[in-house]
């Protein structure tokens, strides 16, 4: 036992202590940590990674409990294998749930609180949304909710200051609107909305209406601000060391002054009576919670969440032009690759990574990684967020899978391409697994549907070849993605997520495809596009919309069992990877393009 009467096994995680210690000397019978920043970013720069200090999980996603005697981290299944390992020896407890969207921890606590016992969570870090949900569970049980502390903040010594790297212009030709372009269009939202002011918290959707970069949070060329836009004004709550005086006067020209990040809260209390419109899932409890009772708010999404999924005709000709300077550079890893394996030469999964990314940055334009490399052979490849690290990785040799997904960050877009690659000699079952996948990459490319769809019912048109083989995937099918943005973008979501409104399908969005099979402790399949929503026309049932394949690579017939593919599926394979060759040969010369060629020999018509 210890000063804090807890039991041996709790010591094991000093961070963990401390935080118990704190709880019990405040008086709180329970503390939520959930993954998250006052921005409500998916990914977090180290400041804001309270959940991974306290207990060692570094999935990106995850809500961690913890009560004097109990630690719980409740976390979908994309990271269960992950977090049985990582969790191991720490005290805290993996809690299984199917979902990322899955609320059991609110369950969970309403069953073990008890009547006026007290719950602390950060609410700076909370979403509106979740705070509602949580009051809602915790009601009956009586618990009381205190949202003004930051219990792991206060015993995190060692907390990584806040980021201090420059903010950058975005600018033309890659921007392929102004600034000012942009302001009068969400104002016009505003106006629409009967609001005299908008706030944003969301990195991505500062940075696409500032046309601003930067890069606070690794892999996401966004930096660390709130704005408050008025009908003639708007304020950028950045620190403005960060800004150089030339980029400085290009904000005030535009009507943006600057003021400090940490006054951003004050800012909104401020507020004189008046109407306010705000995104209730994209701004945290304690911001929503901010202004005086005199001003009314307006809760709807972010008008301009929709105008950035939306991209523009010259955005999308960008976004082409990206494809082929990533698709050449995968061309160059892949011969290399396959002449290494030839050669016998040692090749990991951290080689993959390294080669890859060193192609990646030969290319014009490119500015960084969208996301760190998933480089998985067999076994690893099972796990659908795996990462190879020097401690733990494997050797890329004998038979198998090996299973690459991986983007990078353009002036002129992002990319995010998952390939399977045939090592040796694919077992009988492997290929059947990868023919699966594809049938549903296919079935959903292949897909007309009307504009407005709502985006989660179309999950299924990919699920389905595998369904009939009694096979299904915990993660989604596809996600929107952003243009030199956050790879993974909103409103619109390819899952078994809720179908509101605001997930209709448009015109201009840019969304993944990426079906896939886990067989733990074996192998892993996933083949993924990025697909453009482009007009199909009307035939007198309204206007309809269709799939423009963006991403430019073969995909491994040797990794295939041609014989599953239907007459139609051959030709859709055919048909892409002629369109490939025709688009990346231009590109490439010597070992790369040679390897091109091979790779997108047509298959024999069936």
């Amino acid at each position: 036992m210890n000063a804090y009467n807890l039991p041996e096994t709790a010591t094991m995680n000093s961070a963990l202590l401390a935080l118990r210690q704190a709880m019990h000397a405040q008086g709180y019978a329970a503390c939520l940590v959930p993954t998250a920043d006052p921005h409500l970013s998916e990914y977090l720069c180290p400041h804001w990674q309270a959940r991974v200090w306290l207990s060692g999980f570094t999935g990106s996603a995850g809500t961690l409990v913890v009560t004097a005697d109990f630690a719980g981290l409740w976390a979908d299944s994309r990271y269960w294998e992950l977090a049985e390992r990582e969790l191991a020896g720490s005290g805290v407890s993996l809690m299984k749930v199917e979902t990322a969207a899955s609320q059991e921890h609110l369950q969970w606590l309403a069953n073990t609180l008890k009547p006026s016992e007290r719950l602390a969570v950060d609410g700076d870090v909370l979403s509106s949304s979740a705070a509602r949900a949580l009051e809602a569970a915790l009601g009956n049980a009586g618990a009381q909710v205190d949202y003004g502390v930051d219990l792991p903040g206060q015993v995190w010594t060692d907390r990584p200051a806040l980021p201090a790297s420059r903010v950058y212009e975005h600018t033309a030709p890659w921007a392929c609107e102004t600034r000012a372009d942009k302001l009068a269009r969400v104002r016009a939202s505003m106006r629409d909305a009967g609001a005299n002011w908008h706030w944003l918290s969301t990195l991505d959707d500062i940075a696409w209406l500032t046309n601003l970069r930067g890069s606070d949070v690794e892999y996401n060329p966004v930096f660390l601000a709130h704005l408050l836009l008025g009908e003639d004004s708007a304020t950028l709550f950045v620190d403005a060391q960060r800004i150089d005086p030339a980029l400085a006067a290009a904000l005030a020209a535009d009507g943006i002054t600057l003021a400090p990040y940490e006054t951003a809260k004050a800012a909104l209390a401020a507020l004189p009576a008046g109407t306010l419109l705000l995104d209730p899932a994209r701004v945290t409890h304690g911001f929503a919670t901010a202004p005086a009772p005199t001003v009314h708010k307006v809760e709807a999404i972010n008008p301009g969440t929709l105008m950035k999924a939306c991209k523009l005709p010259a955005e999308a000709a960008q976004i082409r032009r990206t494809m082929e300077a990533d698709g050449a550079a995968l061309c160059e890893f892949f011969a290399w690759l396959d002449k290494a394996l030839a050669r016998g030469e040692h090749v990991t999964e951290l080689t993959v990574d390294e080669r890859l990314t060193a192609a990646r940055a030969r290319q014009p334009g490119f500015v960084g990684l969208s996301f760190a490399t998933i480089a998985g052979f067999n076994a690893n490849g099972a796990l659908p967020h795996y990462r190879a690290t020097e401690a733990a990785h494997s050797e890329v040799k004998g038979d198998g899978l090996l299973l690459i997904d991986s983007g990078g960050q353009y002036l002129g877009g992002t990319t995010d391409i998952t390939r399977v690659v045939a090592i040796g000699s694919p077992s009988v079952e492997q290929k059947r697994d990868c023919t699966l996948v594809l049938k549903g990459v296919i079935a959903l490319s292949s897909a007309h549907f009307p504009a407005g769809t709502l985006s989660p019912t179309l999950d299924a048109l990919a699920r389905a070849p595998l369904w009939r083989d009694g096979v299904d995937f915990g993660h989604g099918v596809g996600h929107g993605v952003g243009y030199f943005l956050n790879v993974h973008e909103g409103p619109q979501s390819i899952s078994r997520a809720a179908p509101t409104p605001d997930k209709a399908m448009r015109e201009g969005m840019l969304t993944s495809i990426e079906p896939g099979i886990y067989r733990p402790g074996q192998w892993g399949v996933r083949i993924e596009n990025l697909v453009l929503n482009v007009a199909a026309g009307n035939a007198g049932f309204g206007d309809f919309l269709a799939f423009e394949a963006m991403t430019l690579c073969p995909i491994d017939t040797r990794c295939l069992d041609l014989a599953l593919l239907s007459v139609d599926e051959t030709a859709w394979l055919n048909a892409y990877h002629e369109r490939v060759r025709e688009r990346l040969s231009p590109h490439l010369a010597g070992d790369a393009l040679a390897w091109l060629l091979a790779a997108t020999e047509p298959l024999p018509a069936r």
